[in-house]
């Protein structure tokens, strides 16, 4: 049995996630009944390893709690890991998509300023750079 501060050290988390994790249920220690104080399991350690595992890969911790208490009650969680990961994996590309359109158009403005003069801001206008490309969207 270990406190949360040795929880930490052993594997490498800091005491302050420990903390949130034990408040948000993931981890669960016992109560020390003489003085009150959180004690972990090593079970808890694994349950860490676990999480941290699971964050690593992109689950959310809404996520972890659901593959737990799949777990807890004796089903393999598996299937649901496999479709939770399907579904970032597509997220991710659509947002992967996105950010090199973004890039792109990054880059073909960032070319076009280059060519442009500087301004001051005139009460009218605060950048004109950025204010050349609302104008070029609104006419395209």
């Amino acid at each position: 049995m270990i406190t949360a501060g040795v929880l930490a050290k052993q594997s490498d988390v800091p005491l302050f996630t420990i903390r949130y994790y034990t408040r948000i249920g993931l981890l669960k220690p016992l109560r020390n009944s003489q003085n009150g104080y959180k004690i972990y399991q090593p079970s808890d350690e694994t349950r860490l390893r676990f999480i941290v595992a699971a964050k690593a890969l992109g689950f959310t911790l809404p996520e972890i709690a659901e593959i737990l208490d799949e777990a807890k009650h004796g089903n393999s969680p598996c299937p649901l890991v496999r479709e939770i990961i399907e579904r970032r994996i597509e997220e991710n590309r659509r947002k992967i998509k996105e950010m090199k359109k973004l890039q792109k158009k990054m880059e073909n403005t960032l070319k076009d300023w280059k060519q442009m003069d500087n301004s001051m801001p005139n009460g009218d206008s605060i950048c004109y750079l950025i204010e050349s490309v609302a104008e070029i969207e609104n006419t395209a």
